[in-house]
């Protein structure tokens, strides 16, 4: 009786998870293996081509992720991020230093070779997003395909981008208005942190804050210093400077402890640790923080990509499978 009741909990146990993968991997008619039959190596494909790219130029990484990121938030998950043309989504400011467009071209390329008409541009920036976080050391996940990719790109349509200066409750708008929370605004926001940005995007902060003539507050003061040797106040404003301090090239949780430390770069990550106790008890659950229900960044990581990965993608007969990802059919 009791090898019955074990193996009926561990039969449950192995249901219940099932069932939630399936419903975290299965969204708005995508699906985990959608091209199994179509495009069986699909994958492989993709794989094997951010590898390549990677180990010449280590940038594509945190660039494809951040490429993922910025086509979800504008028109859905579409891949209207990749067209090329005047005024597109492209040539917005929050876009102009993405990275990483050579390597779906590439893909796709390859792709239409293997299978022609078939991979939608859009599913091969989410898989090829995926895989870069796993050359970056971070964790994998399921993704689940079938997207189709759109035929809009409007820079006009980027203002509902998360901004680096956007205060915890636009942030947190932004994020509502495309289906995530707050969890998964502070869960994606610590995985984008792989990579750089430019000094232009938070000098403000080290030197004139809010007007005072002042840095902020909020930094810490051995690294404010640190801060204005890399970005002098008449200084190159386009000088990279890594976004997760002593870990910029790596997947990993050390974000969180940053921002406990007062050593968040952007203004606007800072403010998940200093302006609002939701967003910082989540940071604090990453953390491990005594008391609090502790979370797993790795695994909590992928279920958020998962769901913005399904926001406002297009399926069945909406939309088109790009021949060129740069250019409408």
């Amino acid at each position: 009786m009791e090898n019955n009741h074990y193996f009926s909990s561990v039969l449950l146990t192995l249901l219940l998870t099932l069932a939630s993968f399936f419903a975290l991997s299965v969204g708005q008619g995508t699906r985990v293996g959608f091209y199994s039959r179509s495009c069986p190596r699909v994958e492989s494909i993709v794989q094997s081509t951010v590898r390549s790219h990677f180990s010449s130029n280590r940038a594509v990484a945190p660039g494809l992720l951040r490429m993922h990121f910025h086509d979800c938030f504008v028109q859905g998950c579409d891949g209207s991020i990749l067209i090329d043309g005047p005024n597109t989504e492209k040539t917005a400011g929050p876009n102009l230093l993405l990275r990483g467009y050579e390597v779906i071209d590439d893909a796709k390329q390859q792709l239409e070779t293997a299978c022609p008409g078939v991979v939608s541009c859009a599913d091969i920036l989410a898989l090829a997003a995926r895989d870069a976080v796993i050359l970056a050391g971070g964790p994998g996940w399921a993704v689940p395909t079938g997207r189709r990719d759109g035929r809009v790109s409007l820079a006009s349509e980027t203002s509902n981008l998360p901004g680096f200066t956007d205060s915890i409750d636009v942030q947190k708008q932004k994020f509502q208005d495309k289906g995530l929370n707050t969890q998964d605004l502070v869960t994606l926001v610590g995985g984008h942190t792989i990579g750089t940005t430019a000094c232009q995007f938070f000098r403000y902060r080290l030197y004139n804050f809010t007007s005072t003539g002042d840095a902020d507050p909020s930094i810490n003061a051995a690294f404010l210093a640190t801060l204005q040797s890399l970005c002098p106040a008449d200084g190159d404003g386009s000088r990279r400077v890594g976004l997760d301090n002593g870990s910029e090239n790596r997947f990993d949780s050390s974000f969180f402890s940053n921002l406990r430390n007062g050593r968040g770069i952007l203004e606007s990550d800072q403010k998940l640790w200093t302006d609002d106790s939701t967003t910082k008890s989540f940071v604090q659950r990453y953390l491990g923080v005594s008391g609090l229900l502790g979370l797993r960044f790795n695994v909590e990581f992928g279920k958020s990509m998962v769901k913005m990965s399904n926001v406002e993608v297009k399926t069945g007969s909406d939309g088109e499978i790009r021949r060129v990802c740069s250019a409408v059919n």
